[in-house]
């Protein structure tokens, strides 16, 4: 599956045209390099997304063959890191 279709089944990303310029922009690592849209991604795969204040580090634990409802997305991945940074006083909101 590709990534940006994956970010949008896993609810990690609310729209498919928001995890391609995401992918595009540089704010998603995919096992540590830079993701593209197209790449394929497999169990075992980390994913890293850069929210700007905000880096959330996920493994996939299953590729969906088809659309997943929203209560079972959150299967699809486990949060292995989910840091903040810089002072978190400021008012920008940055996010997918």
């Amino acid at each position: 599956m590709r990534l940006d279709l994956f970010l949008k089944a896993s609810r990690l990303v609310k729209r498919r045209t928001v995890a391609k310029e995401a992918c595009d922009n540089g704010r998603i690592s995919l096992g540590g390099k830079p993701g593209k849209a197209g790449s394929n991604v497999r169990v075992g795969d980390r994913i890293s997304l850069d929210y700007g204040p905000r880096v959330l580090t996920v493994e996939v634990l299953e590729v969906p063959d088809r659309p997943v409802s929203k209560a079972a997305a959150t299967t699809l991945y486990r949060i292995l890191s989910d840091t903040r940074t810089g002072d978190g006083g400021g008012t920008e909101r940055t996010g997918f």
